[in-house]
């Protein structure tokens, strides 16, 4: 199950192919290969395409949260868990968030905790009940540190930037790549530009290729905002118990208490215990040891 990045990158990637059907339903973008391939058009076209297909994903991002993992948002005066709403609203307040976050739960047995939102007014930081029931205040408060972490160091703007770039450049290449395909599989005596169905279906299919290529840049982009959402969470809420959240899952994944279904990855925060080549490269986060070596030797 995707968090966070996961989560949002995979549906970014909905909202590019659902792009494309429209464009070409509509007869938005044959222009562009009517006599050829004008780059600069098609560039353009792209970037445009690109960012907006990622400002969709961050604008839908924390009712997808919602909806997805059934996020139980908590009122403050909510009694059962009003220390874990007092708790969030204080670090913000610690962050200088100009508003404060919507916190909530979800009923899963894994030890889990994301942050989501389009900005740092309108965001959500929600827990798992599993994580609630196996980690006590201070290792819980560590956690959301680094959550809060993530919001005031504008993280998801900051990934959706990244990601429209890469957008850009796989909507780019997937048409010259469509383009090529379909110019080589036209037999000598066809005349006229490249389209229909056929273009349509080819480019879908490079986009995803291309997506899946993308995912390395911005993989390594969520792993360095990782590490600085470490260091966020270790100054609001005290490197100790951000260390000993961190510790806390060490301890749980040596003793085998991981998500069956997360193929070798502890539920919480995304961390890769243990991955090394090509899952390394598409993770979103850090190895888990190497976040606390870091925290540990206060490298930013």
């Amino acid at each position: 199950m995707f968090k966070r990045f996961g989560l949002w990158m995979m549906m970014n990637v909905a909202v590019i192919v659902t792009i494309s059907i429209v464009m070409s339903v509509l007869g938005v973008q044959p222009y562009l290969t009517a006599n050829g391939l004008d780059y600069t058009s098609l560039m353009i076209f792209c970037l445009l395409w690109g960012m907006v297909g990622s400002f969709i994903s961050l604008a839908m991002s924390r009712w997808m949260a919602k909806k997805m993992m059934g996020v139980q948002v908590l009122e403050p005066n909510d009694t059962q868990y009003s220390g874990l709403v007092n708790t969030v609203h204080r670090l913000a307040k610690a962050a200088n968030l100009p508003k404060m976050p919507e916190v909530g739960i979800y009923q899963s047995p894994e030890v889990n905790a994301f942050a989501t939102g389009p900005s740092k007014s309108k965001s959500l930081v929600a827990v798992s009940t599993g994580l609630l029931n196996s980690m006590s205040q201070d290792e819980v408060e560590g956690v959301l540190g680094h959550e809060v972490a993530h919001i005031a160091n504008g993280d998801m703007v900051t990934m959706t930037l990244v990601q429209g770039v890469v957008n850009a450049f796989v909507m780019f290449f997937a048409r010259i790549a469509a383009f090529a395909v379909q110019n080589a599989l036209r037999s000598d005596d066809e005349e006229g530009g490249v389209g229909g169905l056929a273009y349509m279906f080819t480019t879908i299919a490079f986009e995803i290729l291309f997506g899946f290529f993308g995912m390395f840049i911005t993989s390594w982009f969520s792993r360095v905002r990782e590490y600085s959402a470490d260091i966020g969470g270790a100054q609001l809420a005290g490197r100790e118990k951000m260390i000993a959240a961190l510790k806390r899952l060490q301890t749980q994944y040596e003793k085998g208490n991981m998500d069956k279904s997360s193929d070798g990855k502890m539920a919480a925060f995304k961390i890769s215990t243990k991955s090394t080549g090509l899952k390394a490269m598409i993770s979103t986060h850090p190895r888990l040891e190497e976040r606390i070596r870091r925290l540990e030797m206060n490298i930013n």
